[in-house]
């Protein structure tokens, strides 16, 4: 066995992208049969990965519907009793195991109504009536609407009519005679999308007379307990029919005001209570009354919530033999509880291994502990997962980061401590020599349980070097410093106590012996107060050296006391501030408190302070009060943090050398959560499907969530209304709400504005803006569609527009469709054009080719009927020989280029001429010369190069180009005579392409 190394590119397994619930809609399932589940996480080495059904794990075989792609799951030709279930993903690599959060598959389905007649309801002119609407076999969630007589006129909701969306069932508290006529329920399946009508159920009056007035019957009612998902939206029911109508109220039975956010104005049918919280619980109460009497019904609405992890273990690095503790915490309700993986399999406590709940404590580590570890806190709503990593190494004794101090200076007669602190694990031997012979314990040499060496009562034979050596099974290592005894500070001659006369002068002697080796410095105090010469009124001087000291008119009642020092300083920048603590937190502040490090013999000015979060970029300045930091100063209160973010701070010192290294950082302290305060950026939207009203927005970065059980609250309403519809939408990550009703008209104008909240209370709503409901895709197709061959390559297309209709139908483009002879009309490409256009040119098209095109109008809607088809045939492709035999000549002022006539192949277009495409750098915009001949003349370069190709064209468009060739620059100006010897010098032929083998080949101008 042998040390671990560590590489910098070796990465335990991480998550970065976990599995998410599938709801999937059936009637897909023979057009495209199959699901992935997304799972990828970070690693070196290399991931594996595994998944498990039911706790059961998958092993994909060939011809199996399972298949890996990565860490993705596929499923194929779904089968939904055998596939759905609770998923899971694991990743390993040498570091160990994770396991992913659980992912479900289930399977949405809206079957067909199977009768296909219903019986008609008769009823008396003011009785109330109940229409029930039987939806068929399904999954996944339905919205409910009625169509009175025939589409597209649905039944408005009303304080009269209503529809309940968990039963489907349509209640008219008092019928009157405009309601007789024939009633479809429509049912939408939500997930799938699909629609289907029950048969219509004819609604007639009786003849017999009108229905005298009675007191209200409740028909719809919730349950009498409701458990409600923290941040969720709970819908409660109630109506009852009557005559007169009933009116229905709603109140809390501790009648406790409902808070903003519960929208009373809303049909009053429906009790809506967004983003639910622990203060939203309790027991309700729908009123109904008329004239004739009224009736009431009660049910309790419980709290609870998923488990949210407020404190997670972190990944750690310890020696063998060390002990582990690990805490886990998690908010929920009801209370959750707590189990712990090792690379994916659950734990039990054993001898070393205490499994206590949220805490995982293992003694006297091996390295059978190292592994992947899991914190999974629980309770009947759902599971949450934090990943940890344990990594126990084996070291053999390392003095690299910690070796013994290379030089203690001590006196004779004093005490020495010498540390010796490796890195080993497991603990091993500690042993010392003195020079190369082994040290033994005495009376006054010993070594201490930590492997550091104490002498006692230093003499001047303890001076020398010292080893001290660290073992273990895996190694050796030592490190070795040197002890120098020096002669101790004596003074001999000190200052005694004098009196003297005011207006006298005084000389106090002070004499010492010392070690000759040492340098003194001389230090005067003043009533204990240093003293600084120059100062003080020029009262003091030193004389005789440095030594005595000379006081100038002394002083009236000045008692004084002194002393000598000898020190040897080293002055540098303070050292770091130790023991940083968060005394204090909320929301926005944190008191903090230190205790100071070395001055390094320069006092210390000022402190500093710096804070990070997972969400900043390393360390920033805070700011404090006080603003300044004074150097004696060992407290002070960041201000201005944003609140449930969890913050660490350090603290630097300064003085006149420099600011010091950073302490070491605080524990991290999470500041107190707070109502939020910041709004969705760039709230927009429109387009979705009919019926749709679809809104986005940026989400608030979590770093000004500023707590919890951060949602948002969509509110709209159509242009016209003051009364807002309100939606809560509990996802922190969410940029869209789609809201559907069949009563949206096309491209209606809504005025919009999203809010925020959390745990602690609702935020401000953001601006009002304006968005439009989903449009209607264009009706009509344009006409008159033509089509021309430019090129081989090119087509234009020309039709005629349709008229603009701001209102429904808009025209935001038209978009062709192409296709050749030789493919299917499902397989052409498309290319769309923007706003009034009405032509454009098709490029990219095979040549001598017969293609078919047909244009249609587009919004965000979709796209309209097609035009009628027109053909349109590619003119033959251009010449695909280059231009060869390019010969150049310098004639006086000018260059003549020649090249060899290109002849064009069968099935080519005619070469109508050339293009001669010269630049003088290979960055700049080539200028272009077209000739029907085969030479041109150019400029003299002068101080710059020709760069230069040639190619053929004709109507089939440009031809291949001859190969890239260069004529070097004339540099400055040249002579007639110059001209003349550069014209029979540097005549040249230039190939398009490979150099011929036979020189006999080359031509020259003459």
């Amino acid at each position: 066995m042998g040390c671990l190394a560590e590489s910098s590119a070796l990465q335990s397994p991480v998550f970065t992208k976990q599995p998410g619930s599938i709801v999937y809609p059936v009637q897909t399932v023979e057009n495209n049969r199959e699901v992935v589940f997304s799972c990828e996480a970070q690693g070196s080495p290399p991931l594996v990965y595994r998944w498990k059904l039911n706790a059961t794990e998958i092993i994909p075989k060939a011809g199996s519907h399972y298949s890996l792609s990565g860490g993705n799951l596929r499923i194929s030709r779904l089968n939904k009793d055998q596939d759905a279930g609770t998923y899971q993903c694991l990743a390993s690599n040498s570091f160990g195991t994770i396991v992913s959060r659980e992912a479900s598959l289930t399977f949405a389905y809206l079957e067909n109504f199977k009768t296909q007649r219903r019986s008609s309801v008769s009823v008396r002119e003011g009785q109330g009536v109940v229409l029930l609407c039987g939806p068929p076999p399904h999954s996944g969630d339905l919205i409910f609407s009625w169509i009175f007589n025939e589409y597209p006129t649905y039944v408005k909701q009303d304080s009269r009519r209503f529809i309940s969306q968990e039963t489907g069932n349509l209640y008219i508290a008092k019928v009157e005679p405009s309601d007789v006529g024939n009633y479809t329920c429509v049912v939408t399946n939500t997930v799938t999308k699909t629609r289907v009508q029950g048969p219509p159920t004819p609604l007639v009056l009786r003849s017999d007379g009108v229905m005298g007035e009675y007191e209200p019957k409740i028909e719809v009612q919730f349950p009498e307990v409701v458990h409600v998902a923290k941040g969720s939206t709970v819908k409660l029911e109630c109506f009852a029919l009557g005559n007169p109508a009933p009116s229905i109220s709603w109140r809390r039975v501790d009648n406790v005001p409902f808070p903003r956010k519960v929208d009373t104005r809303k049909a009053s049918g429906i009790l809506e209570i967004p983003y639910f919280q622990q203060e939203d619980a309790g027991t309700y109460e729908c009123v109904a009354e008329n004239s004739r009497g009224k009736n009431m019904v009660k049910g309790k609405l419980s709290f609870y919530a998923p488990p949210h992890l407020i404190e997670k273990p972190q990944d750690v690095q310890k020696l063998i033999d060390d002990s582990l503790v690990w805490e886990c915490k998690a908010t929920g309700k009801p209370k959750p509880s707590y189990r712990w993986m090792k690379n994916g399999e659950n734990m039990e406590s054993t001898e070393r291994i205490q499994v206590a709940n949220e805490v995982l404590s293992i003694s006297r580590l091996t390295l059978s502990d190292t592994g992947m570890y899991q914190c999974v806190a629980g309770n009947k709503h759902g599971e949450v997962y934090s990943n940890a990593e344990l990594r126990v190494i084996a070291v053999a004794p390392d003095f690299s980061h910690n070796q013994v101090r290379s030089q203690t200076l001590v006196k004779v007669g004093g005490d020495v401590l010498i540390e010796c602190k490796p890195k080993m694990s497991p603990w091993g031997v500690i042993s010392w020599r003195k020079g190369s012979e082994p040290l033994l314990e005495t009376s006054r040499v010993s070594i201490l349980e930590s492997g550091s060496l104490r002498i006692w009562n230093v003499t001047k034979a303890d001076a020398g070097l010292y080893t001290c050596l660290a073992r273990n099974q895996f190694g050796v290592a030592s490190s070795t410093g040197s002890v120098t005894v020096k002669e101790p500070t004596i003074i001999t001659t000190q200052p005694a106590t004098l009196d003297v006369t005011v207006g006298e002068s005084v000389v106090l002697p002070c004499q010492v012996s010392h070690d000759p080796s040492l340098e003194l410095k001389f230090t005067w105090f003043f009533n204990e107060q240093l003293i600084h010469f120059g100062n003080h009124g020029g009262f003091f001087e030193k004389v005789g050296g440095v030594s005595s000291l000379h006081i100038f008119y002394g002083q009236n009642s000045t008692v004084c006391m002194w002393h000598t020092s000898s020190s040897l300083a080293a002055v540098g920048p303070p050292g770091p501030p130790t023991s940083i603590h968060v005394e204090e937190i909320t929301d926005t502040t944190a008191s903090l408190s230190w205790r100071p490090g070395s001055d390094n013999h320069s006092p210390i000015m000022a402190h500093t302070i710096q804070a990070r979060t997972p969400f900043s970029l390393g360390w920033q300045a805070v700011t404090t009060v006080p603003e300044v930091v004074g150097g004696q100063q060992l407290t002070a209160t960041v201000i201005d943090l944003n609140p449930w973010v969890e913050y660490e701070f350090r603290v630097l010192a300064s003085n006149r050398v420099g600011t010091g290294e950073p302490s070491e950082p605080s524990k991290q302290a999470r500041t107190k959560s707070t109502s939020p305060k910041v709004t969705p950026a760039n709230v927009s939207g429109g387009g979705g499907s009919r019926s749709e009203l679809v809104i986005t927005w940026e989400p608030v970065p979590e770093e000004l969530q500023n707590g919890p059980g951060f949602g948002y609250v969509v509110a709209f309403r159509p242009h016209g209304t003051t009364g807002w519809m309100q939606a809560a939408v509990p996802s922190p990550e969410a940029s869209k709400y789609v809201f559907k009703n069949e009563s949206i008209q096309p491209f209606s104008p809504f005025h919009v504005k999203v809010g925020v909240y959390n745990n602690e209370g609702e935020g401000p709503f953001g601006p009002v803006t304006t968005i439009y409901s989903a449009e209607e895709e264009p009706s009509r197709a344009p006409t008159r569609v033509r089509a021309k061959s430019l090129s081989a390559s090119e087509a234009e297309v020309w039709w005629k527009a349709l008229p603009w209709n701001a209102s429904r139908r808009r025209v935001l483009g038209y978009e062709l469709r192409y296709w050749s002879r030789s493919e299917r009309e499902d397989m052409a490409s498309v290319q769309r054009t923007v706003g009034n256009q009405t032509s454009t040119v098709i490029r990219g098209m095979r040549g001598s080719t017969t293609y078919y095109v047909s244009v249609r109008a587009y919004n965000t809607a979709g796209t309209g009927p097609p035009s009628a088809t027109v053909n349109v045939t590619t003119k033959k492709p251009p010449p695909s020989q280059p231009p060869i035999k390019v010969m150049w000549n310098a004639s006086n002022s000018k260059i003549i280029l020649n090249w060899e006539r290109v002849k064009a192949l069968e099935n080519e277009s005619e070469v109508t001429g050339y293009k001669v495409l010269y630049k003088k750098n290979r960055h700049s915009r080539p200028s272009v010369m077209e000739t029907n001949t085969t030479s041109v003349e150019l400029a003299l370069p002068v101080d710059e190069d020709y760069i230069i190709q040639i190619k053929p064209f004709g109507e089939g468009g440009d031809g291949s180009s001859s190969r890239q060739i260069t004529i070097p620059k004339i540099p400055g100006q040249l002579s007639l005579v110059e001209s003349k010897i550069i014209s029979t010098t540097a005549k040249k032929t230039l190939f398009s392409k490979h150099p011929p083998c036979d020189t006999t080949e080359l031509q020259f101008i003459k």
